[in-house]
């Protein structure tokens, strides 16, 4: 009897906004010029998203590239799982972050970007060192293979959950004495501080509009999703376009069309339409998973659960907490956004901030996503979840993931647990009722 293969289920296209067509042409035409770089004879710095200094890479017109920005693109792609794989067969264990094993399998496959062009060498390797060890071995990893010269910009942990004069001051020292030698001498010219103030003067007009659309989420219905959703409202602002202007034209977008949907108390946009019915409304804490991920974001679409605060999506900076970078103290500006970063958090200090999602977003509860991979993120979740439950009064969900490698994203299981967990919150509505 001749076997019938069901044909595949089509996905219903994605709805997308003027800002999500806005900030895909930005990413294409920021791969382009990466592409061209050395033809162009521009000079290319390598650099990761918690505590990048950007501004400082533009004003020497260096083109920035980001690691982690690349991995997670290519696993949306359904690209990582090879990546992955290929690092291992060089010897990189399964417990290493898969951020570094699918850049380096990347790498050894010919450097091919996200988007199928072909990514320049670096001519810097800039590493900004705030909370996250594996940055500092990664980088050893990619200096071994592209013998270009390394600088590190060390920006003390908040131990004790608060930025003090003399950690600054710290920052800013390295900044004068080691970090801008360093880019001017790969640059070939001196850094000019009013062009490094006038981008920094509009990153601060970008991070405004952010947080207005971060504080859109107390209303009811939230019109933003700001975990799924949230991972492209960063996108400009935490890779590779802070302090340009089509950055600052992105945020005016985004936050009008935020706006729009308040007064038309619409809910976010998702892969699967706008959401019709905001059953309960989470925060996220830990990063989500890439190689699922639009499957991962319908496991809450489905349920009716919008995500109203997320710690992820403020590991580039913490803007609602009040941060702007200030074009009167550039340096200054710079060192405090290192310090204030998510990953340079403690413990408690983290605990404090997801306990205010929680209460100014009014959250029915939170989601922990423990990522396999990152220690950054999954060490002490189970005790962050603990306080937060005795703290607020709210139920904890408790799922696990990875970040790119898609051996470790068990749908099922995942989908069950959240399931189950909005049955119980479901069950405590009624109990109060």
């Amino acid at each position: 009897m001749k076997k019938i293969t069901p044909a595949p289920v089509a996905q219903k296209d994605i709805e997308k906004e003027e800002s999500m067509i806005l900030q895909k042409k930005m990413i294409g035409d920021h791969f382009k010029r990466l592409c061209t770089a050395k033809e162009a004879g521009k000079k290319v710095v390598y650099t990761f998203v918690p505590g990048n200094i950007n501004e400082l890479i533009w004003a020497l017109d260096m083109l920035p590239v980001h690691p982690e920005i690349n991995a997670l693109q290519s696993a949306m792609r359904k690209k990582s799982g090879d990546y992955v794989m290929e690092a291992e067969k060089h010897g990189h264990s399964e417990d290493v972050c898969t951020y570094v094993k699918c850049d380096i399998g990347m790498l050894k496959k010919g450097n091919i970007g996200p988007t199928g062009e072909k990514l320049p060498e670096p001519d810097l390797l800039l590493l900004s060192y705030t909370g996250c060890f594996t940055f500092m071995k990664w980088f050893e990893l990619l200096k071994q293979e592209y013998k270009c010269p390394v600088v590190m910009l060390q920006v003390p942990y908040q131990a004790n959950g608060k930025i003090e004069p003399k950690m600054t001051d710290y920052v800013v020292r390295q900044l004068k004495e080691k970090v801008i030698p360093a880019l001017e001498q790969v640059a070939g010219k001196k850094l000019d501080m009013n062009r490094l103030s006038a981008l920094l003067e509009s990153s601060a007009r970008a991070e405004e509009d952010l947080v207005a659309v971060w504080d859109s989420a107390k209303n009811r219905p939230s019109p933003i999703d700001a975990y799924f959703g949230g991972v492209y409202y960063v996108g400009p602002i935490f890779s590779a376009f802070r302090g340009l202007p089509e950055c600052e034209e992105y945020y005016k977008l985004l936050r009008a069309e935020v706006e729009y949907r308040v007064r038309h108390k619409l809910g976010p946009v998702t892969p699967e339409g706008v959401m019709k019915e905001e059953k309960y409304r989470i925060v996220v804490e830990g990063p989500p998973n890439w190689t699922s991920f639009r499957e991962f974001w319908k496991m809450f679409y489905d349920e009716g659960a919008v995500v109203v605060g997320a710690s992820y999506t403020k590991v580039g900076g913490y803007y609602d907490r009040g941060f702007r970078h200030d074009p009167e103290k550039p340096l200054e500006s710079l060192a405090n956004y290192c310090l204030g970063c998510y990953t340079n958090h403690n413990l408690s200090s983290r605990i404090d901030i997801l306990e205010k999602h929680i209460k100014d977003y009014d959250a029915d509860g939170f989601v922990i996503n423990s990522i396999k991979s990152c220690n950054s993120f999954s060490a002490g979740q189970l005790m962050m979840m603990r306080e937060l439950e005795e703290r607020t009064g709210k139920p904890g969900g408790f799922i696990e993931s990875d970040l790119v490698d898609p051996r470790y994203f068990s749908a099922a299981n995942i989908k069950n647990r959240l399931e189950s967990y909005f049955q119980m919150i479901e069950a405590k509505r009624q109990a109060a009722a």
